[in-house]
């Protein structure tokens, strides 16, 4: 699928060590409340690779598909509130020198086509990361009100 001069297309096994790269980009980022350990990325990439109908991976390429600019992590679930499905915007991440072009809106527009179907689209931020809430809401998202909370099994 393109969006404007670049393709989102389903991570493969061959973008291994770029999408490694990346999310340690990502996770020792502003972006992120702290680093998480490498292995989750292994781990998170073999299950991509295992088709997992919960986890989704778009690598954003230029048209050519010889230059990544950044991917993005979505999670599968469904919400008795939201009423159906919701894509968890996981991650999104664009390196540095490909941000500020449009890329990230052309990602929301691709995945409103591609989960036309879906109840809910929904991501979380660094609640500090004012230009990132902008972007959001600029798009469409609005803020939940929810204070989350989490458990580790």
């Amino acid at each position: 699928m393109t969006g404007g001069n670049m393709v989102f297309e389903k991570i493969r096994k061959n973008d291994r060590e770029e999408y490694l790269a990346m999310e340690h980009d990502f996770y020792h980022s502003p972006a992120v409340l702290h680093p998480i350990p490498d292995e989750n990325h292994e781990r998170t990439f073999n299950v991509l690779m295992e088709d997992s109908p919960y986890a989704v991976c778009y690598m954003f390429r230029s048209d050519d598909k010889k230059e990544v600019y950044g991917f993005a992590l979505l999670a599968l679930t469904y919400s008795n509130e939201a009423g159906g499905i919701v894509v968890w915007l996981e991650e999104i991440y664009v390196k540095p020198e490909h941000r500020c072009k449009g890329i990230t809106g052309e990602f929301f527009k691709f995945i409103e086509k591609e989960y036309a179907d879906a109840a809910r689209i929904r991501l979380e931020t660094e609640p500090d990361n004012e230009r990132a809430v902008r972007l959001y809401e600029r798009n469409g998202f609005t803020k939940l009100g929810y204070s989350q909370m989490y458990k580790d099994n």
